[in-house]
């Protein structure tokens, strides 16, 4: 299989890439997400992960940018693209528990509460407008904008949102065995609480069981005028789909094989559903030397941190596939 499938006809003379932040209160809920060293910790990941795609280290706590067994996460991936590129990422906050030490747009929002008992985004009305002002904004700077996004727990929210809107769809997780049956318990218990499938505008519905990424993503989606690339799993599904309710022009996705290849969601079957176009980045990391990269051909981690659209960004940027695995490798190789 070639690096991209399809191959991109995308061309840009002034690319953007940013990076959405946010959290979920339901990241913290024990076997939801696998991110962070334990579910209490894991509203920290969108901070530290940011640190080390903008500064090359983790500056604030003492972690590694590894998982448990020894996966390096999306980050290290994300931060060699921006070595190799040159790219300095936008990071935008779209509602977070603890301030960033990075340089963020602001959009004052708060961190998703939980859905099954309350209204998880109370403002999301007014962080899609700030999102469409922000699309606008960046429209006089780039022609392209790969948009990804860092939200533990979001997964979860995004099966909240497909299925809302009426997709019978099966999301990723992080982990190896994706912990579905959490995951559609969760589901239950917040869409009886926000009155049963389609009853609401995606918008309302985001308000009630998503998260702020969401929100201000779809936003930014509505503003910006030239191509914008959703880089990230089945949680930028379901941004597209709620972009599709409002009869927007629908974004094109980019993500890994390892995302595409994961028999516990449907993000080929969702995505046809929607009407989307999405890009697969191989990075065969399974034929490499990096025995906690392999993990990702095993299904963990599989994506995140726009990793997927990161490489791509670098292909269109004209480096060449080796060049893209040696800088993976390198950064990986090199950190401490």
């Amino acid at each position: 299989m070639s690096f991209i499938s399809p191959e991109p006809q995308i061309k840009a003379k002034n690319p953007i890439f940013s990076i959405i932040l946010g959290n979920t209160i339901l990241s913290t809920i024990k076997g939801v997400s696998g991110a962070g060293p334990s579910p209490e910790k894991s509203v920290l990941v969108p901070n530290l992960d940011a640190e080390l795609v903008a500064y090359g280290r983790i500056e604030s706590h003492p972690v590694s940018p590894n998982t448990a067994t020894g996966c390096p996460t999306p980050s290290t991936i994300t931060r060699s693209m921006m070595e190799l590129t040159g790219i300095k990422p936008l990071f935008i906050n779209a509602g977070l528990f603890h301030t960033p030490s990075v340089t963020c747009m602001d959009m004052y929002g708060e961190p998703g509460k939980d859905p099954r008992t309350e209204d998880a985004v109370p403002n999301a009305k007014s962080l899609f407008r700030r999102g469409v002002w922000l699309g606008k904004y960046l429209s006089v700077y780039s022609d392209m904008l790969i948009l990804g996004e860092c939200v533990p727990g979001g997964t979860t929210t995004a099966l909240c949102i497909l299925r809302a809107l009426g997709y019978d769809a099966r999301v990723s997780s992080s982990y190896i065995n994706n912990p579905s049956p959490l995951k559609e318990e969760i589901y239950r218990a917040a869409i009886n609480r926000s009155g049963g499938q389609g009853k609401k505008g995606p918008i309302e519905m985001i308000q009630r069981c998503g998260d702020p990424m969401m929100a201000a993503a779809a936003g930014i989606a509505a503003g910006f005028s030239g191509n914008i690339i959703l880089a990230g799993g089945t949680q930028m599904l379901a941004v597209a789909a709620v972009i599709k309710i409002l009869n927007l022009t629908l974004p094109e996705i980019c993500t890994t094989v390892y995302v595409r290849d994961d028999k516990s969601a449907s993000f080929v079957q969702t995505l046809n559903e929607i009407g989307a176009k999405a890009y697969y980045v191989d990075p065969d990391f399974g034929s490499g030397h990096h025995e906690g990269l392999k993990r990702y051909c095993m299904g963990e981690v599989k994506e995140g941190m726009g990793a997927g659209g990161a490489m791509m960004l670098a292909h269109l940027m004209g480096h060449s596939e080796n060049k893209i695995k040696s800088s993976i490798y390198g950064f990986i190789g090199s950190y401490h």
